[in-house]
């Protein structure tokens, strides 16, 4: 007999943040993140965030800041995507299978997902009747194509970090029009997960897919938009799909509403400044500065917010251990040292952000109140700076590259004051942050600001730290971690994974690949007509995710008269 994964899926333990909402693989370099107190505008009903907006409006436009543009576009196989891109492709796409408000993965395209027992063959069975923006339908081999395209296995798609990824998958065969069969090398219980991958594999239409020249630009989803135009750092224009396939709780038609135009502000304080002034409709925001502006505004009746620090990404300084300093353990140890945590939340973080201690956050498997992590200690960072010098002939020096965005620089600025306190010299690199994610890629740094990790099932975890692999960009290879990574994958019992992934961040703690900051917390920013921007329900009538670290769908948002 099979398995029904979402019986067979370990639940992230929920945290206990005033109901808050939210939850990429998000390469998205930023140190500086948000506040961590709330709103009560937690999701709970069909149409969303406000249990008492009303009943759902069709029509209208809204108008959305991010807080970046993705200039690599959209082929998802090939794409590189932060929140803002994942914001976009939410719109257009729809996955395989997305979380629920446990954190387990249930069916979504797909009417059915069942692996046999040993999680080494899936079969997925796709929901009848879908169609893609061009009028063709959803069908097995169109899923198979985009799947195999993930995998570098498609010709004309050559993904760069997705092959690695899905590395594990063996086959990919149709069986009928609705059914296919997933064969994987090993035992691998948290494939769902992979199917949603944080929002990032969105089915395309074949007509895109095959797009050789326009792949990234010509978007065809099955998604509750369809995208009218996108000018490159300006904005991002997408119009109601009149046969989307999803209604809402009482039989209405998703999505609500007419037009959706995403809009980029890099600039956080712009952002949230037009939003104030009427310009926007909605943003999200992760700075602490913006998030107290945003608070005081909603407190006022301005506006309204939805938070939520569940399932919570993680903000760090990435170490490079295949350069030097960082290549040293002596020199990780002194950095780790040297950074005053308690500070930092104090001038940037306004002591509104949990302070983290490793890539795990609470709630999620592998969290641990202590995972060894140095604390801070100016003169044990000090000693190690001077055993640092002995033993090399150099003085302990780095390069910090950061998000050019005022937050980050006022972080970076702080470290850099506590370092030469140490005796450290750090020099600061301000980058776009598109540039900052291709220096990540290509290891071309030392110390990179970063956000990452989102909660969810760990094992997504797995293409970030296994020695060798391309998103391993802290160049660590780590032959304890490798291991617990392919147990992780394998396991199925919930208790055991848990102490796998524990083991995880204890090594994590001891070596210092990463200097841990805090954990996110993501803010929703609407004008008071603006609600449902957690909803619809889900297809099965389950609440739908509370995580915003991969942001969230707007086929439920709508706005009253």
């Amino acid at each position: 007999m099979g398995n029904d994964f979402r019986h067979n899926q370990p639940s992230a333990r929920r945290t206990s943040l005033r109901r808050l909402s939210v939850g990429l693989l998000a390469v998205v370099a930023l140190f500086a993140s948000a506040c961590g107190s709330g709103s009560d505008d937690g999701g709970g009903d069909s149409s969303g965030d406000d249990v008492d907006a009303g009943t759902p409006v069709p029509g209208g436009e809204l108008v959305y800041g991010l807080e970046a543009e993705t200039s690599g576009g959209w082929c998802l196989s090939e794409s590189q995507l932060a929140v803002s891109g994942i914001m976009v492709a939410r719109a257009i796409y729809d996955t395989l299978t997305v979380p629920d408000a446990d954190g387990e993965y249930v069916p979504f395209l797909a009417e059915s997902v069942e692996s046999n027992e040993d999680y080494t063959q899936w079969t997925v069975t796709l929901r009848d009747g879908i169609t893609f923006h061009d009028g063709t339908a959803l069908d097995s081999t169109v899923v198979k194509n985009n799947i195999d395209s993930w995998r570098g296995e498609y010709p004309g798609r050559n993904p760069l970090l997705m092959r690695f990824a899905y590395g594990n998958l063996a086959s990919v065969e149709v069986v009928d029009d609705l059914t296919l069969t997933i064969t994987t090398n090993t035992p691998w219980p948290s494939l769902p997960a992979y199917l949603y991958y944080q929002g990032r594999v969105g089915i395309m239409a074949q007509a895109q897919l095959d797009d050789a020249e326009h792949c990234d630009q010509n978007l065809i989803g099955t998604g509750p938009f369809v995208e009218e135009e996108w000018v490159v750092n300006d904005h991002f224009t997408a119009t109601k799909n009149p046969d989307y396939w999803r209604t809402d709780a009482d039989g209405q038609q998703l999505p609500y509403l007419d037009t959706v135009e995403f809009r980029p502000y890099p600039e956080a304080d712009s952002r949230v400044n037009a939003l104030l002034s009427g310009q926007l409709g909605a943003l999200h925001a992760s700075g602490a500065n913006q998030i107290l502006t945003l608070q005081e505004a909603a407190d006022a009746g301005e506006i309204k917010i939805v938070q939520s620090g569940e399932y919570p990404e993680v903000s760090y300084g990435l170490l490079n251990t295949a350069k030097a300093p960082f290549d040293n353990p002596i020199a990780r140890q002194a950095a780790a040292a040297a950074v005053d945590l308690d500070e930092l939340q104090q001038v940037i973080n306004r002591d509104m952000l949990p302070k983290a201690n490793g890539p795990f956050g609470p709630g999620s498997p592998g969290y641990l109140e202590d995972t060894g992590f140095p604390d801070y200690d100016p003169e044990k960072a000090k000693e190690l700076v001077a055993e640092y010098q002995a033993e090399t002939g150099e003085p302990l020096e780095f390069t910090f590259t950061i998000q050019n965005t005022p937050d980050v620089v006022a972080t970076a600025q702080l470290v850099q004051s506590q370092a030469e306190k140490v005796g450290v010299k750090v020099n600061i690199d301000p980058v776009e942050q598109a540039t900052l994610i291709s220096r990540a890629i290509a290891g071309d740094f030392q110390l990179l600001s970063f956000r990452n990790h989102a909660g969810g099932d760990p094992d997504l975890q797995y293409v970030w730290w296994y020695g060798g692999g391309i998103t391993n960009f802290g160049k660590f290879d780590d032959p304890e971690i490798n291991a617990l990574l392919d147990q992780g994958r394998a396991e199925a019992d919930p208790a055991k994974r848990e102490e796998i992934y524990q083991e995880i961040n204890r090594e994590f703690g001891k070596e210092v690949y990463n200097v841990w900051l805090n954990w996110s917390v993501w803010t929703i920013g609407t004008q008071n007509d603006v609600h449902g921007m957690l909803g619809p329900l889900l297809p099965d009538g389950q609440e739908p995710f509370p995580g915003l670290a991969d942001g969230h769908t707007l086929a439920g948002a709508w706005i009253s008269s």
